[in-house]
């Protein structure tokens, strides 16, 4: 989990460079955009998915 969570910040440093490089028309911006877009969906859904709750631990049968 905390291997994705680096991955995660690491993309989002990433995207976040190219996206100044297409500012600068240096890069495309209809790569960076998408790219920066996924990564901060990925680190966001990966934040939210840690405190879902499961459910009560009913009695087995």
């Amino acid at each position: 989990m905390l291997f994705f969570l680096i991955l995660g910040g690491v993309g989002v440093l990433i995207g976040f460079y190219l996206l100044l490089l297409s500012l600068m028309n240096i890069f495309p911006k209809w790569i960076a955009i998408p790219f920066l877009l996924v990564c901060l969906t990925f680190c966001i859904h990966l934040l939210n998915e840690r405190h879902r709750f499961k459910g009560f631990k009913g009695p087995r049968y």
